[in-house]
Formats: C-alpha cells, structure tokens, sequence
C-alpha cells in the first residue's frame, strides 16, 4: 500500500487544532456565562483547555513526524493554535455582549467595582478611573483585540512548557 499523504505541517495541525481547542472554549465560557459562574475559579478551566489543546496538537504532530518534534516546532503549533482559538473566542464573546445577553458586561462592571471597594486601599477617584479603563477593554473591537493577544500570550507560555515536555528532535547524523 502507497503512502502518498502529505506530511503534517506545523500551520495546519495549529490551524485544526486552534478550532478544535476554541469551539470547545466557546462551549465552557457559554456555561459558565449561562450559569453565572463566569467570576468563580471555574474560569480557570479555560486554561486547562488551552494547555490540552497545545499537548494534544503537538503529540499528533509529532505521531506525524515519525515520533519527532523539535521546540520551535511545538512553540510554533501553540502559537497558530493560540491565535485561532483566541479569534474564536474573540468573536464569541463580542456576539455574546452584543446579542445574547447585552446585560453581562454592566454585571461585570458592577463585581468588578465591589471587589475593589471590598479589598479597600483605593479611593472612590481611582476606583472611577479604573472603572474608566476597564471599561474601554469591554467594548467590541478591544474585547476582540484584547482576547487575541490574551490567548496568544498565555498559550505561549503555555507552549513553552508543553514543547520542552513533548520535544523530540530528529538526531542529527541520521
């Protein structure tokens, strides 16, 4: 039997699995967001989504690559991986504020001013200009913005830690 597959590239197994790993961060953010736990430590499953996203795309990678991979390959996968699934995410949240509940970004708003007041050593001023700040990340294109750049940090990070776990390069003299 003739093997005549492509190889897997880095682009594509990041793009698959960019989508893969958003669609299932889409789903978790609309329950938490439907159940109002979207402020409780249950937000930190997302990270565990991504982590388990970048781990799963580079081992498939690397199954590809006859069980090799090399760091800026895994680094490579979980940056594409990160950039997709933040613009997924990026565009979920901007439907979900904008059309789907129009109230979540005002309830937002309002826990965010009652934890600081709670925590205390601000005044009602700063308070008001953080507010402000704050504010101008909630909006449509910052939301959209703010959560590429998010993913694509956070994922990177995350990526530099799974590819020195899942690393295997090709040796040399081969």
């Amino acid at each position: 039997m003739d093997n005549t597959a492509t190889p897997a590239t880095t682009g594509a197994v990041g793009i698959r699995y960019g989508i893969l790993t958003g669609l299932v961060s889409i789903i978790l953010s609309f329950a938490l967001n439907t159940t109002g736990l979207e402020q409780s430590p249950a937000k930190w499953i997302s990270l565990l989504v991504l982590a388990g996203g970048i781990y799963l795309a580079q081992n498939y990678f690397k199954q590809q690559q006859g069980g090799f991979i090399s760091y800026g390959q895994g680094l490579s996968i979980g940056a594409i991986l990160s950039v997709v699934a933040g613009i997924l995410n990026g565009i979920f949240s901007y439907i979900y504020v904008t059309y789907i509940d129009p109230e979540f970004i005002g309830r937002i708003m309002d826990k965010t001013r009652a934890d600081m007041e709670a925590r205390g050593g601000m005044t009602d001023a700063q308070i008001d200009q953080a507010m402000i700040w704050t504010a101008k990340f909630m909006n449509g294109p910052m939301m959209l913005g703010t959560s590429i750049l998010g993913t694509l940090l956070v994922g990177f990070i995350i990526s530099l830690i799974v590819s020195a776990v899942t690393k295997n390069p090709r040796p040399e003299f081969e």
